[in-house]
C-alpha cells in the first residue's frame, strides 16, 4: 500500500475534501491511502487540520517533512492560491519522490519554469494539470477525428472566475489547438469572461467562462469540418486513475511544454484583464 501525502495552504477547500473519497473509489484505490495531511495556515470560517483529519479519517502530519519522510507520493493542493505553490513545493521538489502540484501550477511562467527546473536539479519527478485533460470526450475526439487535423480554431467554454477556473479550459484549448501561442485579449461583459488567444500561423482560440455554462470544446479544421464535445462529466474520475498510475511510474503523461505554455497564457490573462480590449503579449516558452 503506497501512502500519498497532502500538503495543502488550507486544507478545508474542495480538492482536500473530496480527493481521499475518489482515492478509495479509483480503480487503483486498493493500493493507495492518503495517509498524512498537513496544511499551512488555517482559514476563518473553515476546519482547520485537527478537525479536518479527525472528520475525514486521514492522520494529522505535523511537520510538511513529516509528510515527506512518511509518505511515497506527495500531493501539494492549494488549487484556489497558485502563488503559493512555489513554497509548498519547495521540499517535496527536492525528495525525489513523485509530486502531483495542482492546477495550475503557478501564476506566471518564470515561476512554473523554476518548479520544473527543481524538480529536475533533484531528480523529482513532477506533475500538474487541470483534471478536465482527462475527460473522455476531449482524448477521444483527438485520438480519432482530430487526429493529425490541421486546427484553425477551438473554443473552450465553463463555469467561473479566470484566476481560478480559467486553467480548466485552457488547458483543453492547449491540448487541442497545441502551444506557439503569442498574444491574448481580454473581453469582458458583466459576469462573462472572453478571452481571445492569438497565434503565429494564424490559428485562433478563444476560452468564455460565464455563470451557468457547462464545460464544452469546439474546434474547426481543415476540410471544412468542425466539432463540438460536450458531456463532459467523467474527468474527475479519469483525473485520479491517471495520478495514481503517475505515482505507481513516476512518469507524467503530460508534455512540460503544454504545462508551461498554460502557464504563460494565464500570466498573460491575468495581465490582459488589467486592458480590457486590448492585445498583451504571451511569454515565450
Amino acid at each position: 500500500m503506497k501512502k500519498i501525502g497532502f500538503i495543502d495552504y488550507y486544507i478545508d477547500e474542495w480538492h482536500a475534501n473530496n480527493y481521499p473519497r475518489m482515492i478509495r473509489e479509483s480503480k487503483l484505490g486498493g493500493d493507495f491511502t492518503v495517509a498524512l495531511a498537513w496544511e499551512e495556515t488555517s482559514m476563518p470560517g473553515r476546519r482547520p487540520l485537527d478537525t479536518w483529519c479527525k472528520e475525514e479519517g486521514v492522520p494529522k502530519a505535523e511537520s510538511i517533512e513529516q509528510v515527506i519522510a512518511e509518505c511515497d507520493a506527495l500531493v501539494v493542493l492549494s488549487p484556489d492560491n497558485a502563488e503559493r505553490h512555489e513554497d509548498l513545493a519547495d521540499l517535496p521538489l527536492k525528495s525525489g519522490k513523485p509530486v502531483y502540484v495542482d492546477k495550475p501550477i503557478a501564476p506566471t511562467l518564470a515561476a512554473a519554469k523554476r518548479l520544473f527546473d527543481k524538480a529536475k536539479a533533484h531528480n523529482t519527478p513532477m506533475m500538474s494539470s487541470s483534471a478536465l485533460r482527462f475527460g473522455s470526450a476531449l482524448n477521444d475526439a483527438l485520438a480519432g477525428p482530430l487526429a493529425g487535423a490541421k486546427m484553425h480554431y477551438v473554443a473552450t467554454e465553463g463555469p467561473g472566475e479566470f484566476h481560478i477556473y480559467g486553467i480548466h479550459q485552457i488547458e483543453m484549448m492547449v491540448m487541442a489547438v497545441g502551444v506557439g501561442a503569442t498574444h491574448v485579449m481580454q473581453c469582458v461583459s458583466g459576469p462573462v469572461n472572453h478571452l481571445i488567444v492569438r497565434y503565429a500561423d494564424d490559428r485562433r482560440a478563444s476560452v468564455i467562462l460565464a455563470p451557468g455554462f457547462d464545460f464544452r470544446v469546439y474546434a474547426a479544421y481543415d476540410g471544412d469540418k468542425g466539432l463540438t464535445l460536450a458531456g463532459m462529466d467523467d474527468f474527475f474520475p479519469r483525473f485520479i486513475d491517471s495520478m495514481l498510475e503517475y505515482f505507481q511510474t513516476g512518469v507524467s503523461v503530460i508534455d512540460p511544454k503544454e504545462t508551461l505554455e498554460i502557464a504563460a497564457i494565464i500570466e498573460a490573462g491575468l495581465a490582459a484583464l488589467k486592458t480590457p480590449d486590448v492585445w498583451v503579449p504571451v511569454p515565450q516558452v
